[in-house]
């Protein structure tokens, strides 16, 4: 039988009569130190619906559904998978969406439920092929970013007309129905019908 060293009973004595380095939580509360990965905190103002964080999230913790019929996308957030690496955050299109506080920390609870949050965005969709081309917030968003050039689609000049209302109580729209127009080319429709219509009326001459 080996004896413990010397060594090996000062240490034991030590942590004996020095206190210990975790903190008492939850008996006090616990202050994190700036920059702690905490949970992601959303702001919706800021938050544009564009799939990003969905894309990069490593546990699949943010899944979103679309409904094409209520024109409404609805994401979906199980902070209970949620491994706090912070890759929403960094690739947020805004830079603002969502933020991991250094705060809120203590997210346990006896129903998974409770740690599912959810969030819904407007949808804009094809009127020809019913394709769900993005949110309004996140076209809107590419509007400011861009300026003077985003006008250089002619979908993004479709989505103006209807948010400046300039003929406000009229209904002007020309839905799509059949085959594609060329008129239809001022409708809101998606990059693929829209390049089926340049492709026959601008470059073949239909």
């Amino acid at each position: 039988m080996k004896y413990p060293k010397l060594r090996e009973l000062k240490e034991a004595v030590i942590s004996l009569v020095t206190p210990a380095y975790t903190s008492r939580f939850p008996a006090v509360e616990h202050v994190p130190f700036p920059g702690f990965r905490g949970k992601p905190v959303v702001d919706d103002a800021n938050c544009v619906g564009c799939e990003t964080c969905a894309n990069v999230c490593p546990p699949l913790a943010i899944t979103f559904t679309d409904d094409r019929e209520k024109k409404i996308r609805t994401i979906r957030r199980d902070y209970g998978k949620c491994i706090f690496c912070g890759q929403c955050q960094e690739h947020c299109i805004t830079g603002k969406g969502v933020r991991l506080s250094d705060r809120i920390y203590d997210i346990a609870v006896f129903n998974r439920a409770d740690n599912v949050e959810y969030q819904q965005k407007e949808l804009l969709v094809c009127e020809s092929c019913r394709a769900v081309i993005t949110t309004v917030e996140h076209l809107g968003y590419m509007h400011r970013k861009l300026g003077p050039k985003a006008f250089a689609s002619i979908l993004n000049l479709s989505v103006l007309n209807s948010m400046l209302k300039l003929a406000e109580g009229q209904d002007l729209t020309a839905r799509p129905s059949g085959t594609l127009q060329r008129k239809d080319m001022f409708s809101i429709i998606c990059p693929n019908c829209l390049r089926q219509v340049t492709v026959k009326y601008l470059f073949k001459g239909g």
